[in-house]
Formats: C-alpha cells, structure tokens, sequence
C-alpha cells in the first residue's frame, strides 16, 4: 500500500488559503450591507487658497486670478540677465601648493572656488579681490581674479 502524496505542510497550506478565501467573502458582504451610496458632492475636494485639500467650496472671495501671461515656466533668456559684472570679494582660503581656495563675496557673502589658473597674479589668504562669477562643473568658479590695492 502506498502512502499519501500528501504531507502535512500541504494540507495546513490549503487550509490556509480556504480560510484566507471565505475571509475575503465575508469582508466583501460587510462592505455591501454597509455600503452607502455616495453622491458626487460627498466625492468631490477642493482647494483651499493656501494649496490644501478641503471638502468645501473655496470662499469666492479669496479667489486669486492669475493671467496666463505673467506665468513664466522656462529660464530667462541670455539678453533678459544682466552680463556678469565684475565683483568685489576677500580670499578666505587659499592653499599655493594644491593651487585652489575661496573667495567671499563681498555682495552676496557666498563662498566661490577659485582655482589657480584663473588668477592674474598671485594672492594670499585675506587679500581683496575682483573676479568674475562662472560656472563650473561642481558649482560657481571665480575667473579673472585680480589683487586689488
């Protein structure tokens, strides 16, 4: 006589699944008896003037308009930016044997690269400069720095 292909793993696994099956019937029942029908107002969202989702109408009051013409989506154009101006800034770090340092910007306080091949002549840490603002690969680069007297 042989015995069952039927090991005990395989059996609790098809209890299991019958189980997981009449689970998802009987939810399904609940949801149907309890079910009330929604009107599209109970549905819709609205936003609110700050951005929020609301489930009333936004006062008409504090309805914004915007015309389609001040939206601007795209970068600037080349003639609308000013051309780069020469600025005015103080080496905070500079390092003569790697050849690199920074440049703070006197208008903006931003701390800008500065590579050695970009210097006219040669300058040390707390020196006032002018350069012109760039960009790099990793960010903004200072170009045709200048000692200033």
């Amino acid at each position: 006589m042989a015995r069952s292909q039927d090991t005990f793993a395989k059996r609790e696994r098809e209890k299991q699944r019958v189980k997981k099956q009449e689970d998802k019937r009987e939810k399904m029942k609940e949801r149907k008896a309890n079910a009330k029908s929604s009107s599209l107002e109970d549905m819709m969202a609205y936003l609110d003037e700050n951005g929020n989702l609301t489930d009333r109408p936004p006062d008409p009051r504090k309805i914004k308009t915007f015309r389609q013409e001040d939206i601007q989506i795209s970068v600037p154009k080349g003639e609308d930016r000013e051309p780069d101006l020469p600025r005015q800034g103080k080496v905070s770090f500079f390092n003569t044997q790697k050849g690199f340092g920074f440049i703070i910007d006197a208008e903006t306080g931003e701390r800008i690269f500065v590579h050695a091949n970009d210097l006219s002549a040669p300058i040390q840490e707390n020196d006032r400069v002018t350069f012109l603002i760039q960009h790099g690969p990793k960010g903004l680069m200072a170009a045709n720095v200048t000692h200033v007297k």
